[in-house]
């Protein structure tokens, strides 16, 4: 990753530099930092950091699995694995480290293995496939991620870690503590104060076993080192150049060694401050020192931010500045709240500035107090007014507007609220990522993108251009705005809304925006009257549109449990017209390629079977996958599967802002995946866990806890409370993950409103919420029993009951897909006629 950055500044900057590459991987540079989305699915090529044509364009020698040997500082040559040798006026050392392992016995058996590279990651997804318990040793950073890897591939999951507590560097004890309990509650077993002594080692050569020094054994077949690193220094040491006493490349404030021409930068190299560095950002903030030093002699490093936020096994931890207290006279302010799993440490100075923090289980304050503490600017408010959440007092909400202009926003590259402001005053940038190309903030880790578009937003505003807050140009007012207007005026249709608050005959953003309002709030059916015109194709249809113009039909099967009976039907119903059949990871059998005449015909044997929709075409609730909890499973502590059905049943047909999906697990070991859903339940021994704000997708998230231990119906009305304030508030197309990141106040705030009535609005949303539960009819049983609904279900207007002749498929694997270009596909056969004797005509 730093080289990679290295390779793009020094193209940023330009010059006549001839670059060649030497890499001992078999792949270019790709995302450390999120190498553990591998196991979510997340392939290697996604994981590549070099954009397409970047290496032809600069003229970059890129040479894969050749890694240095060896460097011949007099003559100014390195000699490649290959035996190639290159000369070179400057050399740049980009080596990074290595994983540290135990000396202990037994670490090279079989089933044994480090956390580095894309080829370690494929090698404990093999082995994991015949596991069943696996240990990391090494509760820091990346050993937790390794946990939650080991955890999400189904394996008995141990930590162990030599240090007293996890994650020792960056947070304090009591941070540690309050980690180390939501880790245990996620099902993952740690043994701190522990250090590893021997990994027993089978007849068959493979691990079998770990004895730890407090006397524990382990029986495992699966052991991750993620003990530390070290920096990779050899080359260096053998070719004459200066290291530290603990390894790491000597370099000075502009990254050169001690070789004037060589440089090195990254986990290879000991900055002129003393320290190496482990961490992304400072990586790259070497590699363009050493990028200006080599174009115009001004590169400079010495030293840089540690700070960290990271999500670790579904729980946010975050550390910057003084965490540990260590400056002279200085003060803490604590919030601990082990209920909630929640620890907030504030470290500040005696004339009340801000010097570090620890936050664990809730981290939504860090991206405004990191910047506060790196600048040294004055607390905007008393420090325990910063760590108090929304419920247990007056919380101050500070906002981006108390940072000053010198306030690092993005550490990855370095750019300040200032450099952001001028971006947008000086150079003209009128939007985000206009911003993100002319500074680059946003582009690393992404974690300050919330930030930057606040304060790009607040410049606007500043600068007198006015930022367009509306849904469209038909209503100036937000999605919330008109939901509320809608409600509180009690309108009932389009027409009426755009001609007493809008402007226009609205457009394809708006239309189906109110229709959705429309339907939570009335919950009549989406094809009656004015409301049919403002569906979107899927909606207007009540079915999915594919790529060849052919639909694709979903029944729901609550909590995925369905009989042999419904098994057969749904056989029959896909041989009988011909569909492509898939099972979804929702737990849904998925019919493919069915023409818009076809639709009634299928649904009317689904219905008569008793299948509803399940609104895989609609900004509705689609699934409640659940495990098989209690019933079967002899870990499983509640009946998941039957709380899935309930919660299906119950929130079918709920129109909302975006699709919803929800899970429920039966115990800690999370089958279900209920922690990136829009809302999942854990079932633990005294009840259930509830997080919210999870999702998969391009931006996967886990979700938060927001409540443990429920009851059954607390349980169910927190939720009906939480869909409905989302309902309520949330804007166009947004889910329920940035919902709750742009929270002001975030789940504290939204505890207080949907738990203790903070607004006092909960009556209102149980009403809701009860009107659509009392109120719930099934769309396609509902158009069935309706000729005027179904007239709409033709592929020509004036031939129903033809299908349309471009639509198309050709045989594969026994079943039929779309026809691709240049392929000679036929229209999805039918049993019946294709036009009658005479045809009907209608006009619209």
């Amino acid at each position: 990753m730093v080289g990679q950055r290295f390779l793009e500044a020094l193209a940023e900057r330009g010059g006549s530099w001839r670059v060649t590459v030497l890499c001992e991987e078999p792949r270019a540079a790709y995302d450390r930092v999120h190498l553990t989305s591998y196991f979510s699915g997340t392939r290697a090529d996604e994981l590549s950091m070099v954009p397409a044509g970047f290496l032809d364009e600069h003229g970059i020698d890129l040479r894969l699995g050749d890694p240095a040997t060896s460097v011949d500082r007099a003559a100014r040559t390195v000699t490649a694995r290959s035996g190639e040798v290159f000369g070179y006026d400057a050399l740049v050392l980009a080596t990074g480290s290595f994983p540290f392992v135990p000396p202990v016995p037994g670490h090279d058996a079989e089933g044994c293995f480090v956390y580095r590279t894309i080829e370690d990651l494929e090698a404990i997804e093999s082995w994991a496939r015949t596991a069943t318990t696996g240990a990391v040793v090494g509760g820091g950073l990346l050993g937790l991620e390794a946990a939650g890897a080991l955890k999400a591939m189904g394996l008995d999951t141990h930590v162990v870690e030599f240090a007293p507590r996890l994650m020792a560097l960056q947070v304090d004890e009591g941070g540690g503590a309050a980690l180390r309990r939501k880790i245990e509650e996620l099902g993952v077993t740690v043994h701190a104060g522990a250090g590893t002594q021997e990994i027993g080692v089978g007849d068959d050569g493979r691990a079998c076993a770990m004895s730890l020094s407090n006397g524990e054994k382990l029986d495992v077949d699966l052991v991750i080192f993620s003990a530390g690193v070290r920096p990779r220094d050899q080359l260096a040491r053998d070719c004459g150049l200066d290291v530290g006493e603990r390894g790491g490349i000597v370099v000075d404030a502009t990254c050169r060694t001690s070789d004037p021409h060589v440089w090195a930068i990254g986990e290879c190299a000991l900055a002129s401050d003393g320290r190496v560095y482990g961490l992304v950002a400072p990586g790259y903030q070497m590699a363009e020192a050493v990028a200006r030093e080599l174009t115009d002699g001004t590169g400079s490093f010495t030293g840089a931010d540690t700070s960290t936020k990271l999500k670790l096994l579904g729980v946010d931890v975050a550390s910057f500045g003084d965490a540990h207290g260590t400056a002279e006279g200085c003060l803490e302010v604590l919030y601990s709240n082990s209920r909630e799993g929640v620890y907030k440490k504030l470290v500040v100075s005696a004339d009340g500035r801000l010097l570090g923090g620890v936050l664990v289980g809730d981290a939504g304050s860090y991206d405004l107090l990191r910047p506060l503490c790196l600048s040294g600017a004055e607390l905007p408010a008393p420090p325990e007014q910063l760590v108090l959440p929304a419920s247990a007092g007056a919380p101050v909400a500070i906002g981006v507007s108390a940072l000053p202009d010198e306030a690092l926003v993005c550490s990855c590259h370095n750019v300040s609220k200032g450099a952001i402001r001028s971006a947008v005053t000086a150079d003209g940038c009128a939007d985000v990522p206009s911003v993100k190309k002319c500074t680059r903030a946003g582009t690393g880790c992404g974690s300050c993108v919330k930030m930057l578009t606040t304060i790009v937003r607040d410049e606007l505003t500043a600068n007198g251009v006015e930022v367009a807050k509306g849904l469209c140009e038909h209503f100036e007012h937000t999605r919330a705005e008109l939901f509320e207007i809608i409600q509180v005026r009690g309108i009932t249709g389009f027409a009426r809304l755009v001609d007493e608050h809008g402007t226009g005959s609205g457009c394809d953003i708006c239309k189906p925006v109110v229709a959705s309002i429309l339907a939570s709030l009335s919950n009549g059916h989406i094809l009656d009257g004015e409301q049919a015109s403002l569906q979107d194709t899927n909606d207007h249809f009540l079915a999915n549109l594919q790529r060849n113009g052919s639909y694709s039909v979903v029944p729901r099967i609550p909590g995925g449990e369905i009989t042999p009976a419904s098994l057969i039907t749904i056989g029959e119903v896909a041989r009988d017209f011909g569909l492509y059949t898939k099972i979804t990871g929702g737990q849904r059998i998925d019919l493919f390629g069915a023409s818009v005449d076809q639709l009634p015909l299928i649904w009317k044997r689904l219905v008569d079977a008793g299948f509803e929709s399940g609104h895989a075409y609609g900004k509705a609730l689609r699934t409640v996958k659940s495990c098989v909890g209690e019933t079967w499973c002899r870990y499983g502590v509640q009946d998941s599967v039957g709380l899935a059905i309930e919660l299906e049943l119950r929130y079918r047909g709920l129109r909302s802002p975006h699709k919803l999906k929800s899970a429920v697990s039966g115990c800690a070991r999370e089958c279900a995946e209920a922690q990136s859903k829009d809302f999942g339940v854990i079932a633990t021994s005294a009840g259930w866990n509830l997080y919210v704000g999870g999702n998969g997708g391009m931006t996967p998230r886990h979700a938060d806890l927001l409540a443990s231990d429920l009851d059954h119906d607390t349980l169910i009305r927190t939720i009906d409370r939480f869909l409905m304030f989302y309902i309520r508030t949330a804007e166009r197309l947004e889910r329920t993950a940035p919902w709750v990141e742009r929270m002001e106040g975030g789940l504290d705030h939204l505890r207080a409103v949907i738990m203790d009535d903070s607004l006092g609005i909960c009556d209102d949303l149980d009403e809701l919420m009860q009107r659509h539960v009392e109120t719930y009819e099934d769309e396609w049983r509902a158009t069935l029993e309706d000729p005027d609904r179904l007239r709409r279900f033709v592929s020509f207007v004036n031939a129903p009951g033809t299908p349309d002749p471009s639509v198309t498929f050709v045989a594969e694997r026994d079943q039929i897909r779309p026809a691709k270009p240049g392929e000679d596909g036929a229209p999805l056969p039918t049993a019946g006629l294709i036009a009658g004797p005479t045809l009907e005509v209608r006009t619209s």
